[in-house]
C-alpha cells in the first residue's frame, strides 16, 4: 500500500529540491546540479533563478562559473536552452539527443535529401572553434550549394553537442552568440549513451515525488514508463491526492506540509512550472491563462506560501527600469507590501545599469 501525499506535501518537497524553502549557501555549480539546471531562453533568466535561491548571490558568480567552464549554456531538456553544470551536461546530453533529433522534424523533408554524415562532419570542423550559426550556415552553403540553407543549419544545431561561448560582458551572452563543440570547449568527450535511466533518477532527485508524465514533460523524452518500471526497486512510491503514482528517491527530502515557505520572485520558464506536466502543486487552474501565454511564453511569477499569486515584468525606457506586478488574487496588505519591497530588489538586480528604478503594483 503506497503512502498518500497531500498537495501541500508535494509542494514542500518541490520547494526543498528547488532550493526555494530557504536561501542556500552552495556555489552556483552545485545549485545548478541540485535543481537539474535552469531554463535560459534569455541570458538573464538563470541569473535571477539563482539569485532567488542562493544567499548573497551576485551576477558575477554565475558569469565566472560559465567562463571557467564549470557551467554551460546549451540546448537541452525539451529542446530548449538551459544553463547546467558541465558535469551534468556531459552526463545528460546523450539521453537528450532523442529530443533534439525530433526537433529536426520542421525541416525533415529537406534534411532527408542531405548527405547528413558529410554535412555534420563539415559542421563539426567549423564548430571546433567558436562561430555564430550564421557564419557556419554560410560556410555550409558554400560546401553544399544545392542543399536547403535552413536544413543545413538546423541539422547542425540539433545533432551536434554545442555550447554557447560566454563573453566578458556583464551578462555574458550577446543576442548573436558564438557556439563551439562541447568536447572542444570542455576538453572532454561527450558520451553518446542514450539510456535515460540515470537522467530519470536525476529528475526525481530534483523534482520528486513526481509522475512518469511529469518526467516526460520536463525532459521532452517519450516512453519513460518502461524506464521507471525498471527503476521501481530503487524508488519510493507514493500516491497523490488523486490516487496517481508518484516516484521519488528513497532518501530525498520531503518536508512536513506545514513547513513555512517564503515569498519568492521567479523568472520566466522557472523550474517549478516547467518541471511538471501537472502544475497543481504550484498553481491553481484559474491562474494558468495569466501564466502560460501565447507564443509558448511562460510569465515571470511570484509565489507566496509556495503557490503562484502574481506575475511580473520589467519595462525599460532610456533611463528608467520599471517592474510591474500583477496580482492574481487578493492578498493581505502586509503580503502586498512585502512583494513590493522584494520587487524593488529584483528590478535593481535585473537592471543595475538603469539610472532609476520604479515599482508599479497592480492591485487585484
Amino acid at each position: 500500500m503506497s503512502d498518500t501525499l497531500s498537495l501541500r506535501a508535494l509542494n514542500r518537497a518541490m520547494l526543498a529540491r528547488q532550493l526555494l524553502l530557504e536561501p542556500s549557501s552552495v556555489s552556483p555549480r552545485v545549485a545548478l546540479e541540485r535543481v537539474a539546471g535552469l531554463q535560459a531562453q534569455w541570458p538573464k533568466l538563470p541569473f535571477l533563478g539563482l539569485w532567488t535561491r542562493l544567499a548573497n548571490f551576485k551576477r558575477e558568480d554565475l558569469a565566472d562559473a560559465l567562463r571557467r567552464r564549470q557551467a554551460v549554456r546549451a540546448t537541452m531538456m525539451r529542446g530548449t536552452i538551459h544553463v547546467v553544470s558541465a558535469k551534468d551536461y556531459i552526463a545528460m546530453r546523450g539521453p537528450i539527443q532523442a529530443v533534439l533529433t525530433r526537433g529536426v522534424s520542421p525541416v525533415k523533408e529537406h534534411v532527408a535529401r542531405l548527405d547528413t554524415a558529410a554535412v555534420l562532419a563539415a559542421a563539426r570542423k567549423l564548430f571546433a572553434a567558436p562561430h555564430t550559426f550564421d557564419e557556419v550556415r554560410d560556410a555550409l552553403v558554400e560546401q553544399f550549394p544545392k542543399d536547403n540553407d535552413r536544413a543545413l543549419g538546423h541539422l547542425a544545431r540539433m545533432m551536434l553537442p554545442l555550447i554557447m561561448v560566454p563573453t566578458d560582458d556583464p551578462w555574458p551572452f550577446p543576442s548573436v552568440a558564438e557556439f563551439q563543440l562541447a568536447e572542444s570547449w570542455l576538453g572532454k568527450s561527450i558520451p553518446e549513451a542514450t539510456d535515460p535511466a540515470a537522467l530519470v533518477l536525476r529528475y526525481f532527485g530534483a523534482f520528486g515525488p513526481a509522475s512518469v508524465a511529469d518526467a516526460q514533460s520536463w525532459s521532452g523524452l517519450q516512453g519513460l514508463r518502461a524506464v521507471v518500471e525498471k527503476l521501481r526497486p530503487k524508488l519510493r512510491v507514493f500516491r497523490d491526492a488523486r490516487g496517481r503514482e508518484v516516484f521519488d528517491l528513497p532518501d530525498a527530502p520531503r518536508p512536513d506540509e506545514d513547513t513555512p515557505a517564503p515569498m519568492r520572485f521567479l523568472p520566466e520558464f522557472d523550474n517549478v512550472l516547467m518541471g511538471y506536466q501537472d502544475r497543481a502543486r504550484v498553481m491553481v487552474d484559474a491562474h494558468k491563462p495569466n501564466v502560460f501565454l501565447p507564443g509558448l511564453r511562460v510569465a515571470s511569477t511570484v509565489i507566496v506560501d509556495g503557490f503562484v499569486v502574481a506575475t511580473w515584468r520589467i519595462d525599460r525606457t532610456k533611463k528608467q527600469s520599471t517592474i510591474g506586478v500583477q496580482l492574481l488574487e487578493k492578498l493581505p496588505k502586509k503580503t502586498v507590501g512585502e512583494i513590493e519591497s522584494e520587487a524593488e530588489r529584483v528590478v535593481k538586480f535585473m537592471d543595475p545599469e538603469a539610472a532609476t528604478h520604479d515599482v508599479r503594483s497592480l492591485k487585484k
